[in-house]
């Protein structure tokens, strides 16, 4: 008897109902707020009524899966658009410009993030059965991954947990393990792969990036750094952008502009005064490169988050 072979598309009705079933979850949980932090560590659940303005925030080692709506990020001059047929995943800790694109209140953006655990990560490679995929050269610590019936349905599973507060503690780690095994199982998780394998490039560069993210208000020495990745100055400086899309002083610089803002922001202190916090000598060269990040000088743009109510960093 010939064997029956199904078209390609064959899943797609499945995918659309546990698309919707996650959405569903993440309202019902969510309710009005933009953003609800969960009792299983790691996951985050998001809403956006519309579309955002442009806005520069550091993302954490983690996967984004959005059930409705459509987002973009810009890292360096590489540009993602995800939505609900595609993932985000990051391996590093990257500073990004993000925007929701599509979203209303009759239809808002719903998204999950999970964050993760490069020693979680580590665990499950160490079982040695997950096929390891090439990585793309020049590939950077970011890349958007394909959402199949069985990525969705391990996430619907996790969200469906909160509402068994007794389970969670148990089947969340178990099930965050189904998620992070996926995406490795998968071309878009060699990146994250080679970050958390010692020895590897990408590993002995993500040290170099914890150091700065660590220790962003200290004057750098980028001899320092390949020293602490065990690279030559010139070794590091290319993988180190490949990753990054940015050079050692200008990952540094963003993230000292985006913690003076949040100081200025949130504890009410003077530009003056952010600016020597983070780390700057010149007033006037934080102001400039603020201007330039932000598109407009430290305390205008204080005051304008300040009228709108916005905390500067998007929700998803």
């Amino acid at each position: 008897m010939a064997a029956t072979t199904l078209p390609a598309n064959a899943h797609r009705p499945r995918a659309q109902d546990l698309r919707a079933e996650l959405a569903l979850r993440i309202a019902a949980r969510v309710g009005s707020a933009e953003k609800c932090l969960t009792d299983i560590p790691g996951l985050t659940l998001h809403r956006r009524n519309a579309p955002t303005a442009p806005c520069s925030v550091t993302y954490e080692p983690g996967v984004t899966v959005i059930a409705q709506g459509l987002k973009r990020v810009d890292l360096g001059r590489r540009t993602f658009l995800y939505g609900s047929s595609r993932y985000l995943l990051t391996s590093l800790d990257l500073p990004i410009v993000s925007q929701i694109v599509e979203a209303s209140e009759e239809s808002p953006c719903l998204a999950m993030s999970l964050r993760i655990e490069l020693p979680l990560v580590r665990e499950i490679l160490s079982r040695g059965d997950i096929p390891a995929p090439q990585i793309e050269a020049g590939s950077p610590a970011m890349i958007t991954g394909e959402i199949t019936p069985e990525f969705l349905d391990a996430c619907c599973r996790l969200v469906a947990l909160l509402d068994t507060p007794r389970d969670a503690v148990f089947l969340g780690s178990l099930i965050q393990r189904e998620i992070i095994y996926r995406i490795l199982s998968g071309p878009e998780g060699a990146r994250l792969r080679a970050v958390a394998t010692a020895g590897d490039q990408s590993n002995r560069t993500a040290k170099a990036v914890a150091w700065i993210r660590a220790n962003y208000a200290r004057p750098l020495r980028v001899e320092h750094l390949a020293d602490l990745a065990g690279m030559g100055v010139s070794t590091l400086h290319h993988h180190f952008r490949s990753l990054t899309a940015m050079s050692p002083l200008q990952y540094q610089k963003q993230l000292r502009l985006q913690a003076a803002r949040g100081r200025m922001l949130i504890e009410g202190v003077e530009a003056a005064t952010a600016a020597l916090e983070v780390g700057y000598e010149s007033p006037s060269q934080f102001t400039r490169e603020y201007s330039r990040l932000f598109g407009q000088p430290p305390m205008r743009d204080i005051r304008a988050l300040r009228t709108t109510g916005s905390t500067g960093q998007q929700a998803i």
